[in-house]
């Protein structure tokens, strides 16, 4: 499925990847997991760190501390992503 946001960047995830990493309790394992599959990762590597903070800002659930680290930001935006494929929020 193909999620954007913002027109920033874009993410191509199956619904079935979306699902496993969209569900109740911890899903950290399963975003990193997902994360370093080869063609996810090609896809989060074109991710510009200034546009996806810009993003992430936009939720208000992190501080300018927690938006300094790329890596994490990686990881909060692919979760978003799979949350709104999970739940049929294109």
């Amino acid at each position: 499925m193909h999620w954007t946001q913002s027109g920033d960047f874009e993410l191509n995830i199956t619904k079935r990847q979306a699902e496993a990493c969209s569900h109740s309790g911890q899903c950290d394992a399963d975003v990193l997991e997902l994360s370093n599959v080869p063609a996810i990762r090609k896809q989060l590597n074109k991710i510009k760190p200034a546009a996806l903070t810009s993003e992430l800002r936009d939720f208000g659930a992190w501080d300018d501390e927690e938006l300094s680290d790329h890596g994490a930001n990686i990881q909060r935006i692919l979760w978003i992503a799979c949350g709104d494929i999970s739940e049929g929020n294109l």
